[in-house]
C-alpha cells in the first residue's frame, strides 16, 4: 500500500515525485515509456515556469536564452528586445529526463516502460492497474497529460473541439551558426496561421522548432496549414510532423475525487492564450504532492484534498480564466486586434511587462479596454470577456 501512486513521469509528474519523496510519503511513479523520450513541443519555458522548480537547470539541459520576439501578423512585422530574460529554450527529452533524475534523487519508486491501464476508487484506497502488475495506493496523482483517458475516473468525458486546440510540431536540423544569425536569441510568433492560434519558430542548439497551433473545432485541415507555414517561412524538403492536443485553461473541470488528483494538462492547467502548460505542470504536481503529504502526515481529513482545487486556483487558477478572455477578446475580431497590436509597441511591450513578466492577464486586459477599440465598442469587448467566466 503506496501513500501515493503518480501515473505520468513528464514534468508535473516528476515535479510532484520529487516533492513527495522529499517529504518521506511512500510513492511510487508509473510512466508507460522508457525515458529519455521524444516529446512534441516548442520547449519554451517562462520565467514564471522556471521559478516554480526550485533549483537551477545545468548549462546541458539549456539551449537558448532569449531576451528578443518577433511577432508577425499577415504582412506586418514588430520586434522586441528586452534586457531581461523572456525564455529559456530546452530540448524537452532532456528536459523531462532530468526532472525525472530529479525525482529518483529522493528515492521514490520508479518504473518506466509500464502502461497504467485503469484505476478504481475502492474502501479506503485507489487499486490501479498496470500492464504488468496491480497496485494500491492511498491516493493517486493522475499527471499523463492532455491525450490519457485515466482522467476521466475523475470527471465525465466530454468531446468539445471548442476546449482544446490542436498542435503540429517539426524539428529541423541546421547549423548552429545559420541559426544563431537567423533568430540571434530571439522566437519568431507569427499569427494569422491558424485560426484561434499562430505559428512559431524556436531557434534551438543545431535545430528550428516550427509549429503550428490553433483550435481544434476550426483547424479543419492542419497538415496542409502546417506545410504551408514551412513553406513560407523558407523550409522546404520532407520533415516528420508530430501533432498533439492542449486543453484550453481557464474552463471550469472537475481535478479531484475523493482519493484521486488530477494535474497538468490532465487537469487542463494551460495558458489558452500562448498555449503554455509547464508551468503550470510543474506547479500543479508540487501542489498535489504537498496536499496528499499533509494528509498522510498529520492525519487530517480525506475532505481535506479539496484544498488542491482552492490552492491552484488561488495560485495561478485567475491567470488562466484571465487568458482564457483574452483569447477570446483577440481571436473574435483577429483582422483589427492584432494589426493594432503590432502598430502600436506599446500594446506589445505591456503584454511582456505585465503577462509574461508581473503575470497579470487582467491588469493587462482592464488596460486594453480602457485605452484601445479593438474593432468594436468596449463595451461589446467586455461582454465577451462576461460570457466565458
Amino acid at each position: 500500500m503506496y501513500d501515493l501512486i503518480i501515473v505520468g513521469g513528464g514534468p508535473s509528474g516528476a515535479s510532484a515525485g520529487r516533492v513527495a519523496g522529499e517529504a518521506g510519503i511512500s510513492t511510487l511513479l508509473l510512466e508507460k515509456e522508457n525515458f529519455p523520450r521524444y516529446k512534441p513541443c516548442g520547449g519554451a519555458l517562462s520565467p514564471y515556469s522556471l521559478s516554480c522548480l526550485g533549483f537551477e537547470l545545468p548549462e546541458s539541459v539549456v539551449e537558448r536564452d532569449i531576451s528578443k520576439v518577433r511577432v508577425h501578423y499577415r504582412e506586418l512585422c514588430t520586434e522586441r528586445q528586452k534586457d531581461y530574460r523572456l525564455s529559456l529554450l530546452v530540448s524537452r527529452k532532456a528536459f523531462d529526463n532530468f526532472l525525472l533524475d530529479k525525482a529518483r534523487e529522493t528515492g521514490i519508486d520508479i518504473h518506466l516502460g509500464e502502461k497504467v491501464l485503469g484505476c478504481e476508487e475502492r474502501e479506503g484506497f485507489v487499486e490501479v492497474k498496470t500492464s504488468q502488475n496491480s497496485y494500491l495506493a492511498k491516493f493517486v496523482l493522475i499527471a499523463e497529460g492532455s491525450c490519457g483517458m485515466l482522467k476521466y475516473a475523475v470527471r465525465q468525458q466530454r468531446d468539445r473541439r471548442t476546449e482544446y486546440d490542436l498542435a503540429l510540431v517539426s524539428e529541423i536540423p541546421e547549423e548552429d551558426e545559420i541559426i544563431r544569425n537567423r533568430f540571434p536569441e530571439t522566437i519568431d510568433i507569427q499569427f494569422g496561421v491558424a485560426s484561434g492560434g499562430y505559428g512559431w519558430i524556436f531557434p534551438h542548439k543545431g535545430y528550428y522548432s516550427v509549429g503550428i497551433v490553433g483550435t481544434a473545432e476550426h483547424l479543419k485541415h492542419p497538415k496542409s496549414v502546417m506545410q504551408d507555414f514551412l513553406q513560407a517561412n523558407g523550409f522546404s524538403g520532407e520533415f516528420q510532423v508530430r501533432s498533439h492536443i492542449i486543453p484550453l485553461g481557464g474552463i471550469k473541470r472537475k481535478i479531484v475525487s475523493s482519493r484521486i488528483l488530477l494535474s497538468g494538462d490532465a487537469a487542463g492547467f494551460v495558458d489558452a492564450f500562448i498555449g503554455e502548460g509547464i508551468a503550470y505542470a510543474v506547479r500543479s504536481g508540487q501542489i498535489a504532492a504537498e496536499t496528499v503529504a499533509d494528509i498522510v502526515l498529520y492525519s487530517r481529513k480525506l475532505s481535506d484534498l479539496k484544498e488542491y482545487e482552492a490552492r491552484c486556483r488561488k495560485e495561478f487558477g485567475n491567470f488562466l480564466v484571465s487568458s482564457l478572455k483574452l483569447e477570446k477578446i483577440m481571436h473574435r475580431f483577429p483582422d483589427t486586434s492584432f494589426r493594432l497590436a503590432l502598430s502600436r509597441k506599446e500594446i506589445l511591450d505591456k503584454y511582456l511587462d505585465d503577462v509574461v513578466i508581473n503575470r497579470s492577464h487582467k491588469d493587462y486586459i482592464r488596460w486594453l479596454l480602457l485605452n484601445f477599440s479593438l474593432a468594436e465598442p468596449a463595451s461589446k469587448i467586455k461582454s465577451i470577456t462576461e460570457k466565458n467566466r
